[in-house]
């Protein structure tokens, strides 16, 4: 499997304390795919309401030890919020498959969750219902206007680190604390 880059793949999407809407305040987004088209990402700090175990039960899927049963399920987006994404590593082929880089997937095939009911799945895998996805020079537009910051994502961050420390550890990755920002959030 090929990988071709694109400009902002595997960019984590960082939402600037001040940045108001309610889809993305204090989110941090993989972009999985960015082109002329426009970008597609999954927010990767943000549990739903579901547990894995309550999604492969209402798929009708059985099995899965308690650990991965009692996962939380995350809300990727607003977009096709009935949807699975799953993102996660490992090069295994499944029936939808995307290859973010050398090591990162995105699939949406129903086979990946069999697959990980049955323990036979990818070692790190998280699984989103929705995405999020921005128009044709959107995200670059978003950018210009300081809604966000763009850091390397990496495997520690996607697949070890609580959720509610997801923004500030993206953010320290490239030196920010918002913690020092906070008092400015909402000034002009």
């Amino acid at each position: 499997m090929s990988v071709t880059p694109t400009p902002l793949a595997n960019q984590l999407l960082i939402a600037l304390p001040a940045l108001a809407d309610s889809n993305f305040a204090r989110s941090v987004a993989l972009i999985c795919q960015h082109d002329a088209d426009g970008a597609m990402g999954i927010v990767v700090n943000r549990a739903s309401e579901y547990t894995l175990g309550e999604v492969l039960g209402q798929m009708g899927l059985e099995g899965g030890d308690e650990t991965m049963r009692a996962q939380p399920v995350l809300a990727g987006g607003p977009v096709h919020p009935e949807r699975g994404f799953v993102l996660h590593d490992g090069g295994m082929q499944w029936d939808s498959t995307m290859a973010i880089t050398e090591h990162l997937f995105l699939t949406t095939s129903r086979d990946i969750l069999e697959a990980m009911a049955r323990g036979e799945g990818p070692e790190n895998a998280i699984v989103a219902l929705g995405c999020a996805g921005w128009g044709s020079g959107q995200l670059e537009h978003e950018l210009t206007e300081n809604d966000w910051l763009t850091a390397p994502a990496d495997a520690e961050l996607l697949f070890e680190l609580p959720l509610d420390a997801r923004w500030q550890a993206a953010a320290g990755r490239i030196g920010v604390d918002f913690a020092h920002l906070a008092d400015y959030a909402g000034h002009a």
